[in-house]
């Protein structure tokens, strides 16, 4: 059984997809959400779960404070869902090949610095695309760069407002994105 954490900056609404999904699962359970938001919605919703949660600082993420207490935690997968700060290189290199993140279009069309949520939806309908998607990647140094294991496509229509492309995109994270991290598992 692995132990994985989420790690998020918002509402949580795919870390708890991922909590319940895990809930059942003989392959992994989520053992613990942290922020690094002291209000972040994600929190309240661990709480609910019932899931051991905390916050951190980015001081505490860039000096290896965090990656001390995954360690203590015993977790060997690290999911980022909704997580915008960069993830330093002291944490790529204690859960190399062990990190994962979901963007939310079609890499590597809309990623980097920048480049998240309603900015991501904004960006598609200005360029006018017939689809947007998710992404699902393994992390490295570089803002949505790593290596891709997954994605998937939804159409776009011209009358679709960055809303639309927004919900769209949602019922794609919350289908393939627990799937595809029990599949890595």
């Amino acid at each position: 059984m692995k132990n994985i954490a989420i790690l998020a900056s918002g509402s949580g609404s795919n870390a708890e997809e991922i909590v319940k999904y895990f809930a059942d699962s003989k392959k992994g359970k989520v053992a613990l959400i942290a922020s690094n938001k002291k209000d972040a919605f994600v929190l309240e919703r661990a709480k609910k779960l019932q899931i051991p949660h905390f916050t951190f600082s980015k001081s505490e993420l860039e000096s290896g404070e965090l990656v001390q207490k995954l360690q203590e935690a015993k977790i060997d997968w690290v999911i980022l869902a909704g997580f915008l700060l960069k993830i330093p290189s002291n944490l790529i290199q204690a859960f190399s090949d062990r990190i994962i993140n979901i963007h939310p279009a079609l890499l590597p069309k809309y990623g980097g610095k920048g480049m998240y949520g309603m900015h991501v939806h904004h960006a598609v309908k200005n360029a006018g695309d017939q689809e947007s998607g998710i992404t699902i990647h393994l992390v490295n140094e570089h803002y949505d760069e790593g290596k891709i294991i997954f994605q998937a496509a939804v159409p776009v229509s011209a009358e679709d407002s960055p809303e639309d492309i927004a919900a769209k995109v949602h019922k794609l994270e919350y289908k393939y994105f627990p799937n595809v991290i029990e599949s890595l598992l």
